[in-house]
Order: structure tokens, then C-alpha cells, then sequence
């Protein structure tokens, strides 16, 4: 218990969990988009069930760090590139992140009458199945993360289990707000394509800064949000000079 008092735990605590969130934000976009195509009465059970599966990923990933360690060793060469289990599942959970994504702007711009008919058949396990795919991806920086600040691996689970909370109370804000706003839709399509593209980079040991992805992602979407609140205004006013006078 001792390490209950020490303000350092408790520092590093704060700073993990706030880091664990920021990393879930774009598992968080991927399963609002997915569940997105559930219907209404299987949504909240889809991101309930798609967020704890994402927890326990990552907790189990951090007791079996012996195991992770070893996703290091090479696998086999490609000319003079050395390939891991880690780098293999990097590529393929980037190539698979790039593929959905595609294919939901696909279906997006395909029409509003196949859309409906496409969420109306969209099967609960095949969706739950896609997102246990890609949360092992996303769990893989989460616990690296978590393993290069602290040691201690109650303070890791801790933090896992506060930042997935915090996720779960947001996730169905954040999975209505990109239903009705079909634009920042396309635009966590394209954070994805971008997360997707980095994976795929970094699988091959071209390492693309999240930062720059988040920061270019946050200025997109603080742009949007200026266009969603003009066009709210003008439509009062749009509305009054077609009313018969």
C-alpha cells in the first residue's frame, strides 16, 4: 500500500489515463462508424461491447508482456528489411483499417437508399468481430505506451480501466454527433485512412509522428465546426426570405 502515498504514482496515474484516452480517440471514431451501421436498439450494446473488448485486449496484453516482448524477434527478412510479429500485425491491422475505411466512404457516397438498406442488414457479430480485430492493433500502442512510462503494472491496468470509462461515457456523444453530421463522418474516415497509412508506415519501420496526424485531424475538424455553425445560422435566415410576406 505503500505506493498509495507516493505523489509520483499518482502523477504518472493522471498522465497515463489522459494519454490512454487520447489514443482511444480514434478506436472510439472506428466504433461509433462501425456500430453506426447496427440498428438502433443493438448500438448502445455494440459500443458497450466494443469498448470493454478493448480494455480487456490491453489488460491482457500487459499481463502477458513476456509474450509482446517476443512480437520483437524477427520473423523473417524482406531484401533488407527484418519483419516482426509485431511489424506483421501492424501492416495488417493498418492494411485492414484502410480497406474499412474506404469502403464505408464508398457506401457513404454510394446513396442515402443503399446506405439504409446496408444498416438495416448489418449483422451484430460481424461487426463486433471487425472491432476485436482492430483493438488488437490499437491495444498495441496503448500497452508500449503505458510499459515505457511506468513500472508498475497496477498503475497501468488503473489507468486502462479509468481512460475506457471515460471513453464509454463519451462514446455514444461522439457515435450520434458523427450520425447527424455526415461531413466530420468523412473526416473520421480520413483520420482512420491517415492512422491506417501510419500503421502501415511504421510496420515497415517508417515511423510518422501521431502528433502531426492528430494536429492535422483537430484543425480539419475546428474548421468544420466553424462551417456547421455558419450554416446553422444561416438557415434561419434562409428560411425567413422564403416565407410569403
Amino acid at each position: 500500500m505503500e505506493w498509495l502515498m507516493n505523489p509520483q504514482i499518482w502523477i504518472a496515474l493522471a498522465t497515463l489515463t489522459l494519454l490512454e484516452i487520447v489514443l482511444g480517440v480514434d478506436n472510439i471514431i472506428f466504433i461509433s462508424i462501425l456500430v453506426g451501421r447496427l440498428p438502433e436498439h443493438q448500438r448502445a450494446r455494440g459500443r458497450f461491447i466494443g469498448l470493454s473488448l478493448a480494455m480487456l485486449t490491453r489488460i491482457a496484453l500487459l499481463f502477458s508482456l513476456t509474450w509482446v516482448m517476443t512480437l520483437t524477434d524477427t520473423l523473417f527478412a524482406v531484401s533488407a528489411k527484418e519483419v516482426s510479429g509485431r511489424d506483421l500485425i501492424l501492416i495488417g491491422g493498418g492494411l485492414f483499417l484502410l480497406w474499412k475505411s474506404v469502403h464505408e466512404i464508398h457506401n457513404s457516397l454510394e446513396g442515402i437508399e443503399e446506405s439504409e438498406v446496408k444498416v438495416a442488414v448489418a449483422s451484430f457479430g460481424a461487426v463486433i468481430t471487425q472491432i476485436a480485430i482492430i483493438d488488437i492493433v490499437f491495444s498495441l500502442d496503448s500497452v508500449i505506451t503505458a510499459v515505457g512510462m511506468v513500472d508498475e503494472i497496477g498503475v497501468m491496468v488503473a489507468a486502462i480501466v479509468i481512460a475506457v470509462i471515460v471513453m464509454m461515457m463519451a462514446a455514444k456523444s461522439i457515435s450520434d454527433y458523427v450520425d447527424r453530421h455526415p461531413t466530420i463522418k468523412m473526416l473520421a474516415l480520413s483520420f482512420l485512412i491517415l492512422v491506417g497509412v501510419a500503421l502501415v508506415a511504421e510496420g515497415w519501420d517508417y515511423y510518422l509522428p501521431k502528433g502531426y496526424i492528430y494536429f492535422a485531424m483537430a484543425f480539419a475538424v475546428a474548421v468544420e465546426m466553424l462551417n456547421l455553425r455558419m450554416r446553422a445560422k444561416r438557415k434561419p435566415v434562409e428560411l425567413h426570405k422564403h416565407l410569403p410576406k
